[in-house]
């Protein structure tokens, strides 16, 4: 379909549907599936606008129902009753906005850019209902006597915190006010992510002459020479600006004036002045986040999110930036002098910079610790890695992964897998949808097409892995870094998080908890990633079947820390970047400006940049992580001292694994956070065991 239809020719179009249609709309049905998967091969883009609109009727509905109960407010016909609404809406939602992510078209980001704003009015519809808001409140306030357990309690706290942080106690203007601010976040959030994505698939490097690719590794030469197939370029290679392409590219190339244009095109997304910029978008949003955290009673957008985090306030976040900074920046510094000397050693008459970073590391690390990335990769089968990362989920927590060929999915080359426990009791769905392509977009995350609950009957959880790594080789292969070995854990264990709740309700299950708690269970589990004995059980080399060699074992282990400085520098300067946009009450104009002055505050040196410049910061300015990109290093102090146990004790003891299934994995949002986290571990968390697995001790 042609990018320039309106969107509103669109939606009439599609609204345009006959009842008889109505009728076989699949998201209006009990889906005829096993495990009640949406049917995908049934469910058509024309089935999406009547389902959002029915769903959005339906829930509105369900909300009256409460509201004109004639009986005293109660926990069960208030916050129980509205849990059960929005059934239709969730089931649309959990599809259109999956594949939004993972699998999208021109037709769908169209759609998603008309109907995010009503969704955002949909839900303040809901959230700022005086009637409804009351029941609530008068649940609340009586919660003393009402003998609820400690779930029920949450679940009664929680909802009561989502009505006020949402605007419930604003007056009339107030919260017409609101409800235009979050429209217009929603939808600006949805051409954030879109320009993202245009801008990447936007620009190819286009390599004509043979030479030019001196350096680099013959897999990625043909996976270039594929990719440059598939865009009409015979007989020529292209690398585009995704992780996939341009880290192989920047690592290997001896050609630092293409390393240098290539680097370039990733940092300026969304910085080129283009119909794709992003800048105007920023400031809009910056202005919006300020008047909505205004309106609510903060003086910043930080203060307002913070609130409700495990963090509670800024200064907790800044205190922790802080303590890692230093080691971190005085770690980076060497590393940088390191470089310039190999450079000049190299007889290089030239300062080393940002796009020179991993190419001269590359070298470092191969002559301090004799080994090449690509002696790796084929040990680092993306199936063996999957099957490692089973097997310690399986020690650990007593479940195991059955394939299944048979199940619905959106995608021929994703793959579904059926989780069961020790009683052979199905407890969830599992997808991985692995291979980069350029209608997916950047990263890797996981999602739910549904979560678990018990309180309506045994609801299992149907979860995603969705990652961008490389596509498979000539044997049909797809090989992985150390890093992305990595990843796949890390997805991992937001996965396990989501397939192992155990919580009644939905809206506390699985992942349900704050930005600053739900890294915790993914980043624990890249802990068993990196053993080497986890790692021999699973590295077999993709050709001979031998196990990795012990040596080459022991120089990855050897390496663990080589780069900190640069990792833990480039994610600090990125995490501070996100405080200072939202920190930040004063108007601004000049979006690289800001930028530039709040990493020249921070000291970050200029052979570093942020991992994330701000017009393609999908974190912050299309996802959920605004005022909490800290999170991952505020989990990562959980994660190192949660897993202090299991180095004392043993990889897989029993006693520690059954602790952290109960207390993390299960738990969900079902107890107060901290308090999970002291039954599992007995106190709060330290900061030292970060400090010694950076190698900053």
């Amino acid at each position: 379909m042609d990018k320039i239809i309106i969107v509103t020719s669109l939606l009439l179009m599609v609204l345009g549907c006959t009842t008889k249609e109505n009728k076989m709309n699949p998201f209006f049905e009990e889906y005829q599936t096993p495990f009640q998967i949406p049917p995908f091969e049934k469910i058509e883009f024309s089935h999406y606008v009547p389902a959002f609109e029915a769903g959005m009727q339906e829930q509105l509905k369900d909300i009256d129902k409460i509201t004109s109960n004639g009986e005293t407010p109660s926990f069960e016909n208030t916050i129980v009753e509205l849990e059960r609404t929005g059934k239709i809406l969730d089931k649309v939602s959990n599809v259109f906005f999956n594949l939004l992510g993972s699998n999208t078209n021109d037709d769908m980001d169209q759609l998603a850019v008309e109907i995010s704003p009503k969704l955002s009015a949909h839900g303040d519809s809901i959230l700022l209902n005086k009637e409804l808001f009351d029941r609530v409140e008068a649940v609340y306030q009586s919660k003393s006597d009402l003998n609820l357990n400690t779930e029920q309690n949450r679940l009664l706290d929680e909802t009561y915190k989502r009505f006020i942080r949402s605007g419930a106690n604003l007056d009339e203007n107030g919260m017409k006010r609101l409800t235009a601010i979050n429209q217009s976040l929603s939808s600006l959030s949805v051409n954030f992510d879109q320009n993202v994505l245009k801008e990447t698939n936007g620009f190819s490097l286009i390599i004509e002459n043979e030479e030019d690719l001196s350096g680099l590794p013959a897999e990625e030469i043909r996976q270039a020479e594929k990719l440059a197939q598939s865009e009409g370029h015979d007989g020529k290679w292209v690398f585009k600006p995704t992780r996939v392409s341009m880290y192989p590219f920047i690592t290997y190339s001896d050609q630092r004036e293409l390393r240098e244009q290539l680097y370039n095109s990733y940092v300026r997304r969304g910085n080129n002045d283009n119909e794709y910029d992003n800048k105007a978008i920023i400031l809009e949003m910056i202005a919006l986040r300020i008047e909505k955290a205004n309106l609510m009673g903060f003086d910043n957008h930080a203060d307002y999110v913070l609130d409700n985090t495990m963090a509670q306030n800024t200064d907790r976040v800044n205190d922790l930036l802080q303590k890692i900074w230093k080691p971190g920046l005085e770690t980076a510094q060497k590393e940088a002098q390191d470089m310039q000397d190999l450079i000049q050693k190299e007889g290089g008459n030239f300062k080393l910079a940002a796009w020179d970073w991993w190419h001269y590391a590359e070298k470092i690390r191969q002559s301090r610790f004799n080994f090449t990335e690509e002696e790796v990769k084929p040990y680092f089968s993306e199936d063996k890695v999957l099957m490692g990362a089973f097997d310690v989920a399986n020690k650990l927590f007593d479940i195991h992964f059955v394939e299944r060929d048979d199940l619905p999915k959106y995608r021929d080359n994703i793959r579904s897998f059926e989780v069961k426990n020790d009683r052979e009791e199905t407890i969830g769905i599992f997808y991985t949808d692995y291979t980069v392509r350029p209608n997916k977009g950047g990263g890797a995350w996981m999602n739910t097409f549904r979560s678990q609950s018990k309180f309506d009957g045994n609801v299992i959880p149907l979860v995603v892995n969705v990652c961008n790594f490389p596509p498979e080789n000539e044997d049909g292969v797809s090989l992985l870094s150390f890093e992305q070995v990595e990843t796949l854990f890390h997805e991992f264990g937001h996965a396990l998080h989501g397939l192992l709740s155990e919580a009644n309700y939905p809206s506390l299950s699985g992942t349900s908890v704050t930005r600053d708690y739900v890294e915790f269970p993914s980043q624990m589990m890249e802990n068993w990633a990196r053993e080497p004995e986890v790692i021999k059980s699973f590295a077999r080399h993709y050709k001979t079947g031998e196990s990795i060699p012990d040596d080459l074992l022991g120089k990855i282990s050897e390496a663990g820390t080589f780069n900190e400085g640069f990792g833990t520098t480039e994610y600090v300067a990125a995490a501070h970047l996100d405080m200072a946009w939202h920190t930040n009450k004063e108007q601004i104009s000049d979006v690289n400006a800001f930028e530039q002055k709040a990493l020249d505050d921070l000291g970050l040196i200029p052979e570093i940049a942020t991992r994330y410049r701000s017009t393609y910061f999908g974190h912050i300015f299309a996802g959920g992580y605004s005022s909490g990109y800290y999170s991952y290093l505020w989990t990562e102090v959980l994660e190192a001292d949660a897993f202090e146990p299991f180095r004392e004790k043993g990889l897989f003891d029993k006693e520690t694994a059954d602790k952290l299934k109960k207390y993390v994995y299960s738990a969900g949002n079902t107890d107060d956070l901290m308090t999970q986290y002291i039954r599992y571990r007995g106190s709060e968390p330290e900061i030292e065991p970060l400090l010694r697995k950076r190698g900053f001790d």
